[in-house]
């Protein structure tokens, strides 16, 4: 992408909860001459921004409209369990599905786990987003799960979470235009798949320097010079192969 002066930039929107400050660093760290530009946008909106073009990428949560789209996953969140400081989840390590059977779970119109059969007992109404169905949780309305990073986002003194161990999980994703694969873009991709900055993906390999040429004459000066030394040191230690005159008498 191009600024508005003409320069190169690169705008990379996020959704909540993706913390993408380490990669970000790095690209300031390489490219100190690009700008990146971070733009928050929701998981319903995150494909649409980079269709439109108004990013050049996005990191995403998976699953998601992938028309028109490259992904490449990145790594894979734990679900958990938001609960009052004081319900009986939160003096255990971790639950399982069956353990919220018996309570109300919210889903917020914004959650992002393709559920096919949400844990516990749905609520009269879904809550807007994460951020409201987390104050019900604080009013003893019902449970929320939720990736554990929304769950660190939203995170309040009242309130605990725990690992939900057999739920769907929440799968980031960087995702871009699939035409638009630009230079720009494959140094982001090195960044966040980890690769160094010596690394030679996606680089022409450089040319093999030329060789000098010789005169014709000083190639057969140089051979017979190789011989003479190459003799000297096949014969060091061994006797010498001339023969010896006789010796003098002594008078």
């Amino acid at each position: 992408m191009t600024g508005s002066d003409g320069y190169p930039s690169f705008t990379l929107a996020y959704v909540p909860g993706v913390t993408p400050g380490k990669w970000v660093r790095t690209w300031n760290n390489r490219l100190p001459e690009v700008p990146l530009t971070l733009i928050q946008v929701s998981a319903a909106e995150a494909a649409g921004v980079v269709r439109d073009r108004d990013a050049d990428a996005a990191l995403l949560r998976l699953p998601t409209d992938r028309t028109g789209l490259h992904a490449i996953p990145l790594y894979t969140e734990t679900t958990v369990v938001v609960v009052p400081k004081d319900h009986l989840v939160a003096t255990a390590e971790e639950v399982c599905a069956d353990d919220l059977a018996d309570d109300i779970v919210l889903q917020p119109r914004d959650d992002t786990l393709d559920w096919e059969q949400p844990p516990g007992r749905p609520a009269i109404e879904r809550p807007a987003t994460t951020a409201d169905a987390i104050e019900l949780v604080a009013a003893g309305v019902g449970l929320l799960v939720v990736p554990q990073s929304l769950a660190r986002l939203h995170h309040r003194k009242d309130l605990a979470y725990r690992p939900v161990t057999d739920v769907q999980q929440s799968r980031v994703a960087l995702s871009w235009l699939e035409e638009e694969t630009t230079d720009l873009m494959e140094q982001f991709i090195g960044i966040v798949r980890g690769r160094t900055v010596n690394s030679t993906r996606g680089r022409q390999p450089a040319s093999p320097p030329a060789k000098r040429k010789r005169p014709a004459g000083d190639g057969n000066k140089a051979a017979v010079r190789k011989s003479a030394g190459g003799n000297r040191r096949l014969g060091s230690g061994t006797p010498n192969s001339r023969k010896r005159g006789k010796p003098r008498r002594r008078s």
